[in-house]
Protein backbone atom coordinates (compact mmCIF):
# COMPACT_ATOMS: atom_id res chain seq x y z
CA UNK A 1 0.00 0.00 0.00
CA UNK A 2 1.56 3.33 -1.22
CA UNK A 3 1.54 6.49 1.71
CA UNK A 4 -1.06 7.99 -0.18
CA UNK A 5 -3.26 5.59 0.50
CA UNK A 6 -2.47 4.59 3.59
CA UNK A 7 -2.83 8.42 4.77
CA UNK A 8 -6.27 8.76 2.83
CA UNK A 9 -7.64 5.19 4.66
CA UNK A 10 -6.67 7.27 8.05
CA UNK A 11 -8.35 10.09 7.37
CA UNK A 12 -11.77 8.40 6.08
CA UNK A 13 -11.67 6.45 9.97
CA UNK A 14 -11.06 9.25 11.91
CA UNK A 15 -13.76 10.68 9.94
CA UNK A 16 -16.36 7.98 10.49
CA UNK A 17 -15.30 7.66 14.00
CA UNK A 18 -16.18 11.55 14.37
CA UNK A 19 -19.42 11.15 12.97
CA UNK A 20 -22.44 11.21 15.59
CA UNK A 21 -25.85 9.05 15.30
CA UNK A 22 -29.10 10.60 14.88
CA UNK A 23 -29.21 9.49 18.80
CA UNK A 24 -26.53 11.11 19.95
CA UNK A 25 -27.60 14.14 18.36
CA UNK A 26 -30.39 13.94 20.96
CA UNK A 27 -28.62 13.09 23.93
CA UNK A 28 -25.35 14.83 26.10
CA UNK A 29 -22.30 13.50 24.92
CA UNK A 30 -19.10 13.06 27.35
CA UNK A 31 -19.01 10.21 29.59
CA UNK A 32 -21.95 8.78 31.82
CA UNK A 33 -19.20 7.28 34.47
CA UNK A 34 -21.20 9.45 36.85
CA UNK A 35 -24.09 6.98 36.86
CA UNK A 36 -21.83 4.57 38.60
CA UNK A 37 -21.17 6.72 41.86
CA UNK A 38 -22.48 5.07 44.59
CA UNK A 39 -24.70 7.10 46.74
CA UNK A 40 -22.24 7.93 49.84
CA UNK A 41 -23.18 7.93 53.78
CA UNK A 42 -23.87 11.17 55.19
CA UNK A 43 -21.29 13.00 57.32
CA UNK A 44 -21.90 12.16 61.24
CA UNK A 45 -21.24 14.88 63.53
CA UNK A 46 -20.37 13.88 66.92
CA UNK A 47 -22.99 14.87 69.31
CA UNK A 48 -20.22 16.95 71.45
CA UNK A 49 -19.38 19.34 68.13
CA UNK A 50 -21.01 21.66 66.58
CA UNK A 51 -22.71 21.22 63.24
CA UNK A 52 -21.20 23.22 60.09
CA UNK A 53 -23.14 24.76 58.33
CA UNK A 54 -24.14 23.71 54.84
CA UNK A 55 -24.79 25.86 51.78
CA UNK A 56 -28.06 24.40 49.84
CA UNK A 57 -26.48 26.51 46.82
CA UNK A 58 -25.76 23.47 44.95
CA UNK A 59 -28.43 20.87 46.42
CA UNK A 60 -30.40 18.81 44.06
CA UNK A 61 -33.82 19.22 44.03
CA UNK A 62 -36.44 16.35 44.50
CA UNK A 63 -38.01 14.27 41.80
CA UNK A 64 -41.91 15.85 40.99
CA UNK A 65 -44.45 13.88 41.10
CA UNK A 66 -44.93 12.49 38.01
CA UNK A 67 -41.09 12.75 36.92
CA UNK A 68 -39.47 9.40 34.96
CA UNK A 69 -37.02 8.18 36.60
CA UNK A 70 -35.48 6.42 34.25
CA UNK A 71 -34.39 9.18 32.11
CA UNK A 72 -31.30 9.91 32.98
CA UNK A 73 -27.60 9.74 31.50
CA UNK A 74 -28.19 8.39 27.34
CA UNK A 75 -31.78 8.16 27.61
CA UNK A 76 -31.85 11.78 28.99
CA UNK A 77 -32.94 14.14 25.72
CA UNK A 78 -30.95 17.68 25.74
CA UNK A 79 -32.71 18.37 22.89
CA UNK A 80 -33.73 22.98 23.62
CA UNK A 81 -37.57 22.68 23.76
CA UNK A 82 -39.93 23.25 20.67
CA UNK A 83 -41.61 26.62 20.76
CA UNK A 84 -44.36 27.75 18.37
CA UNK A 85 -43.24 30.89 16.33
CA UNK A 86 -45.38 34.03 16.26
CA UNK A 87 -43.89 35.41 12.79
CA UNK A 88 -47.04 36.74 11.45
CA UNK A 89 -48.35 40.36 12.51
CA UNK A 90 -50.63 40.33 15.11
CA UNK A 91 -50.02 36.66 16.46
CA UNK A 92 -48.87 35.41 19.88
CA UNK A 93 -48.43 32.06 21.49
CA UNK A 94 -50.16 32.38 25.30
CA UNK A 95 -47.94 31.46 28.25
CA UNK A 96 -48.54 28.20 29.82
CA UNK A 97 -50.00 26.32 27.01
CA UNK A 98 -49.36 22.57 26.62
CA UNK A 99 -50.57 22.09 23.15
CA UNK A 100 -49.36 23.55 20.22
CA UNK A 101 -51.24 26.37 19.46
CA UNK A 102 -51.18 29.83 18.11
CA UNK A 103 -53.38 33.06 18.32
CA UNK A 104 -54.27 35.25 15.12
CA UNK A 105 -55.30 39.19 15.50
CA UNK A 106 -57.58 40.53 12.35
CA UNK A 107 -54.71 42.98 11.08
CA UNK A 108 -56.79 42.94 7.11
CA UNK A 109 -60.17 43.37 6.74
CA UNK A 110 -60.22 42.27 2.89
CA UNK A 111 -61.57 38.33 4.32
CA UNK A 112 -62.56 37.30 7.35
CA UNK A 113 -60.10 35.67 9.42
CA UNK A 114 -61.09 31.86 9.69
CA UNK A 115 -61.22 32.40 5.86
CA UNK A 116 -58.04 33.80 5.75
CA UNK A 117 -56.72 31.05 7.80
CA UNK A 118 -58.02 27.83 6.35
CA UNK A 119 -57.03 28.91 3.11
CA UNK A 120 -53.39 29.66 4.11
CA UNK A 121 -53.62 26.29 5.41
CA UNK A 122 -55.02 24.54 2.30
CA UNK A 123 -52.45 26.23 0.01
CA UNK A 124 -49.28 25.28 2.37
CA UNK A 125 -50.44 21.38 2.50
CA UNK A 126 -51.09 21.80 -1.59
CA UNK A 127 -47.93 23.31 -2.31
CA UNK A 128 -46.12 20.59 -0.24
CA UNK A 129 -48.24 17.76 -2.07
CA UNK A 130 -50.01 16.49 1.18
CA UNK A 131 -53.57 15.44 0.91
CA UNK A 132 -56.76 16.29 3.04
CA UNK A 133 -58.52 13.21 4.68
CA UNK A 134 -61.41 15.21 6.01
CA UNK A 135 -62.20 19.31 6.40
CA UNK A 136 -65.47 20.41 7.99
CA UNK A 137 -65.43 24.09 8.02
CA UNK A 138 -68.83 24.03 10.66
CA UNK A 139 -67.09 22.20 13.19
CA UNK A 140 -63.42 24.00 11.76
CA UNK A 141 -61.40 20.76 12.01
CA UNK A 142 -59.08 19.38 9.25
CA UNK A 143 -57.60 16.21 9.22
CA UNK A 144 -54.37 15.39 6.99
CA UNK A 145 -53.66 12.44 4.96
CA UNK A 146 -50.25 10.75 5.76
CA UNK A 147 -47.43 12.68 5.73
CA UNK A 148 -44.63 10.71 4.36
CA UNK A 149 -40.67 11.62 4.78
CA UNK A 150 -37.38 9.51 3.93
CA UNK A 151 -33.99 10.14 4.76
CA UNK A 152 -30.88 7.99 5.79
CA UNK A 153 -30.24 7.24 9.35
CA UNK A 154 -26.60 7.26 10.26
CA UNK A 155 -25.18 3.96 11.18
CA UNK A 156 -22.08 2.77 13.00
CA UNK A 157 -19.22 4.19 11.76
CA UNK A 158 -17.66 1.11 10.07
CA UNK A 159 -20.69 0.65 8.70
CA UNK A 160 -20.52 1.00 4.52
CA UNK A 161 -24.41 1.30 3.90
CA UNK A 162 -26.81 3.20 6.35
CA UNK A 163 -30.41 2.53 6.39
CA UNK A 164 -33.35 4.23 5.59
CA UNK A 165 -35.65 5.91 7.85
CA UNK A 166 -39.54 6.53 6.96
CA UNK A 167 -41.63 8.61 9.23
CA UNK A 168 -45.42 9.08 8.30
CA UNK A 169 -47.21 11.51 10.61
CA UNK A 170 -51.11 12.12 10.07
CA UNK A 171 -52.18 15.57 11.81
CA UNK A 172 -55.56 17.03 13.01
CA UNK A 173 -56.14 20.92 12.97
CA UNK A 174 -58.34 22.91 15.16
CA UNK A 175 -59.35 26.47 14.63
CA UNK A 176 -60.95 28.41 17.43
CA UNK A 177 -62.97 31.84 16.80
CA UNK A 178 -63.98 34.39 19.10
CA UNK A 179 -67.67 35.27 19.02
CA UNK A 180 -66.38 38.55 17.22
CA UNK A 181 -64.74 36.55 14.68
CA UNK A 182 -61.65 38.99 14.68
CA UNK A 183 -59.61 36.36 16.82
CA UNK A 184 -58.51 32.81 16.36
CA UNK A 185 -56.46 30.09 17.38
CA UNK A 186 -55.31 27.38 15.49
CA UNK A 187 -54.11 24.09 17.31
CA UNK A 188 -52.10 21.17 15.55
CA UNK A 189 -52.75 17.46 17.16
CA UNK A 190 -49.86 14.55 16.17
CA UNK A 191 -53.07 12.16 14.71
CA UNK A 192 -51.35 8.99 14.02
CA UNK A 193 -47.63 8.18 13.49
CA UNK A 194 -45.09 5.65 11.73
CA UNK A 195 -41.59 4.99 11.64
CA UNK A 196 -39.80 2.26 10.19
CA UNK A 197 -36.10 1.84 10.43
CA UNK A 198 -34.94 -0.80 7.96
CA UNK A 199 -37.32 -4.17 9.10
CA UNK A 200 -38.47 -2.04 12.69
CA UNK A 201 -41.31 -0.56 12.39
CA UNK A 202 -42.67 1.47 15.54
CA UNK A 203 -46.21 3.44 16.11
CA UNK A 204 -45.10 4.28 19.55
CA UNK A 205 -43.90 8.51 19.44
CA UNK A 206 -42.18 9.95 23.51
CA UNK A 207 -44.36 12.57 24.42
CA UNK A 208 -41.60 14.78 23.74
CA UNK A 209 -41.19 13.91 20.47
CA UNK A 210 -45.00 14.34 19.82
CA UNK A 211 -44.89 18.00 20.59
CA UNK A 212 -41.69 18.82 18.82
CA UNK A 213 -43.65 17.18 15.56
CA UNK A 214 -47.14 18.96 16.84
CA UNK A 215 -44.64 22.21 16.49
CA UNK A 216 -42.80 21.96 13.61
CA UNK A 217 -45.71 21.44 11.59
CA UNK A 218 -47.28 24.52 12.73
CA UNK A 219 -44.24 26.51 12.75
CA UNK A 220 -44.38 25.56 8.80
CA UNK A 221 -47.78 26.36 8.56
CA UNK A 222 -47.57 29.66 10.41
CA UNK A 223 -44.13 30.46 8.23
CA UNK A 224 -46.43 29.55 5.10
CA UNK A 225 -49.39 32.20 6.33
CA UNK A 226 -46.83 35.09 6.81
CA UNK A 227 -45.16 34.62 3.62
CA UNK A 228 -48.19 34.98 1.71
CA UNK A 229 -49.27 38.29 3.62
CA UNK A 230 -45.90 39.99 2.88
CA UNK A 231 -46.67 38.87 -0.87
CA UNK A 232 -50.02 40.24 -1.26
CA UNK A 233 -48.45 43.20 0.73
CA UNK A 234 -46.35 43.48 -2.07
CA UNK A 235 -48.54 43.06 -4.65
CA UNK A 236 -51.34 45.70 -3.18
CA UNK A 237 -48.76 48.22 -2.95
CA UNK A 238 -47.56 47.57 -6.57
CA UNK A 239 -51.46 48.03 -7.55
CA UNK A 240 -51.90 51.25 -5.25
CA UNK A 241 -48.93 52.77 -6.86
CA UNK A 242 -50.46 51.79 -10.39
CA UNK A 243 -52.05 54.63 -12.20
CA UNK A 244 -55.71 54.49 -12.14
CA UNK A 245 -57.89 56.16 -14.98
CA UNK A 246 -60.78 58.43 -13.52
CA UNK A 247 -63.84 60.41 -15.24
CA UNK A 248 -66.60 62.98 -14.13
CA UNK A 249 -69.31 61.95 -12.88
CA UNK A 250 -71.88 60.99 -9.76
CA UNK A 251 -71.51 59.86 -6.76
CA UNK A 252 -74.54 57.62 -5.13
CA UNK A 253 -76.27 60.19 -4.04
CA UNK A 254 -76.67 62.19 -7.35
CA UNK A 255 -73.88 64.79 -6.65
CA UNK A 256 -70.80 65.63 -8.31
CA UNK A 257 -67.65 63.74 -8.40
CA UNK A 258 -64.78 61.93 -9.68
CA UNK A 259 -65.35 58.50 -10.66
CA UNK A 260 -62.38 56.00 -10.04
CA UNK A 261 -61.68 52.67 -12.22
CA UNK A 262 -60.60 50.51 -9.45
CA UNK A 263 -61.70 49.14 -6.15
CA UNK A 264 -62.31 50.98 -2.68
CA UNK A 265 -59.90 49.18 -0.72
CA UNK A 266 -56.83 50.63 -4.05
CA UNK A 267 -58.65 53.91 -4.22
CA UNK A 268 -58.26 54.70 -0.60
CA UNK A 269 -54.79 54.48 0.16
CA UNK A 270 -53.86 55.41 -3.24
CA UNK A 271 -55.88 59.05 -2.43
CA UNK A 272 -53.20 59.81 0.39
CA UNK A 273 -50.15 59.97 -2.33
CA UNK A 274 -52.40 61.77 -4.71
CA UNK A 275 -53.74 64.23 -2.52
CA UNK A 276 -49.85 64.71 -0.80
CA UNK A 277 -49.19 65.32 -4.45
CA UNK A 278 -51.82 67.88 -4.98
CA UNK A 279 -50.71 70.10 -2.26
CA UNK A 280 -52.89 68.56 0.57
CA UNK A 281 -52.30 67.61 3.69
CA UNK A 282 -54.41 64.80 5.68
CA UNK A 283 -54.76 66.22 9.14
CA UNK A 284 -57.42 63.20 10.05
CA UNK A 285 -59.15 60.48 8.42
CA UNK A 286 -62.15 58.13 8.90
CA UNK A 287 -61.55 54.84 6.93
CA UNK A 288 -65.03 53.31 7.97
CA UNK A 289 -67.06 56.12 6.51
CA UNK A 290 -64.22 57.40 3.60
CA UNK A 291 -63.91 60.54 4.97
CA UNK A 292 -60.73 62.44 4.45
CA UNK A 293 -60.47 66.33 6.30
CA UNK A 294 -57.48 67.90 4.83
CA UNK A 295 -55.86 71.15 4.30
CA UNK A 296 -54.92 72.47 0.95
CA UNK A 297 -51.44 74.59 1.25
CA UNK A 298 -50.57 74.86 -2.44
CA UNK A 299 -49.00 72.18 -4.89
CA UNK A 300 -45.64 70.87 -5.01
CA UNK A 301 -44.59 70.97 -9.04
CA UNK A 302 -44.24 73.60 -10.85
CA UNK A 303 -46.83 72.37 -13.32
CA UNK A 304 -49.18 73.05 -10.56
CA UNK A 305 -48.21 76.38 -10.00
CA UNK A 306 -49.45 77.33 -13.59
CA UNK A 307 -52.72 75.70 -12.80
CA UNK A 308 -52.92 77.83 -10.00
CA UNK A 309 -51.01 81.24 -10.87
CA UNK A 310 -53.84 83.16 -12.08
CA UNK A 311 -56.05 85.75 -10.63
CA UNK A 312 -59.11 83.25 -10.47
CA UNK A 313 -57.32 80.51 -8.85
CA UNK A 314 -59.25 77.49 -8.70
CA UNK A 315 -59.18 76.50 -5.38
CA UNK A 316 -58.38 78.63 -2.14
CA UNK A 317 -55.76 77.46 0.44
CA UNK A 318 -57.62 76.33 3.73
CA UNK A 319 -59.74 73.23 5.00
CA UNK A 320 -61.67 70.80 2.88
CA UNK A 321 -63.38 67.18 3.03
CA UNK A 322 -63.70 64.05 0.65
CA UNK A 323 -65.56 61.17 0.67
CA UNK A 324 -64.57 58.16 -0.65
CA UNK A 325 -67.10 55.86 -1.45
CA UNK A 326 -67.64 52.71 -3.76
CA UNK A 327 -69.75 52.76 -6.77
CA UNK A 328 -70.19 49.10 -7.87
CA UNK A 329 -67.58 46.41 -7.09
CA UNK A 330 -65.11 47.84 -9.35
CA UNK A 331 -64.95 51.49 -9.37
CA UNK A 332 -64.98 54.13 -6.56
CA UNK A 333 -66.27 57.92 -6.30
CA UNK A 334 -64.21 60.87 -5.11
CA UNK A 335 -66.65 63.57 -3.85
CA UNK A 336 -64.94 66.87 -2.86
CA UNK A 337 -66.58 68.95 -0.39
CA UNK A 338 -66.20 72.42 1.53
CA UNK A 339 -65.22 72.53 5.23
CA UNK A 340 -68.95 72.22 6.41
CA UNK A 341 -69.14 68.91 4.03
CA UNK A 342 -70.91 71.10 1.33
CA UNK A 343 -70.36 69.57 -2.23
CA UNK A 344 -68.48 71.33 -4.76
CA UNK A 345 -70.58 72.54 -7.88
CA UNK A 346 -70.07 70.73 -11.17
CA UNK A 347 -67.90 73.38 -12.63
CA UNK A 348 -65.44 73.46 -9.70
CA UNK A 349 -65.08 69.19 -9.83
CA UNK A 350 -64.60 70.21 -13.75
CA UNK A 351 -62.18 72.69 -13.47
CA UNK A 352 -60.14 70.62 -10.76
CA UNK A 353 -60.70 67.42 -13.61
CA UNK A 354 -57.77 67.71 -15.48
CA UNK A 355 -54.88 67.66 -12.36
CA UNK A 356 -56.51 65.24 -10.26
CA UNK A 357 -57.36 62.69 -12.90
CA UNK A 358 -53.34 63.81 -14.49
CA UNK A 359 -51.66 62.89 -10.77
CA UNK A 360 -54.81 59.67 -10.61
CA UNK A 361 -53.23 58.28 -13.82
CA UNK A 362 -49.61 58.33 -12.80
CA UNK A 363 -47.50 55.24 -12.48
CA UNK A 364 -45.13 54.91 -9.29
CA UNK A 365 -46.46 57.89 -7.10
CA UNK A 366 -44.19 57.91 -4.16
CA UNK A 367 -44.98 56.29 -1.12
Amino acid sequence: MNKTLAIASSVAIVALAGCTSQINRKTASGSYKYLETEKQEELKIPSDLDKPAFSREFALPELGEGANEDLVGQTLPVQSPALVLPLVTGSHVEEGTSTATIWFDQVDDSQPLSEAIWNSLLSYLDENGIGVDSFDPEARVLITDWMVVKEDVDGPWYSIVDDESEIGRRFEFNLSVKPHGRSAALSVDLKDYMKSIGNDVTAQVTELDERREEVSVLNQVVGHYEYQIRLEQTRRIARIRKGIQTEMGFNADGEPAYVVESQYDIVWPRMLLVLRKLGFNVKDLDKSNGLLFVTYSGPEGDWWNDLFSSDDKLLEKGDYRLKVAKAGDSRTSVTFMDNESTPFEANQVSDLYDAFAEVMSEDNLDI
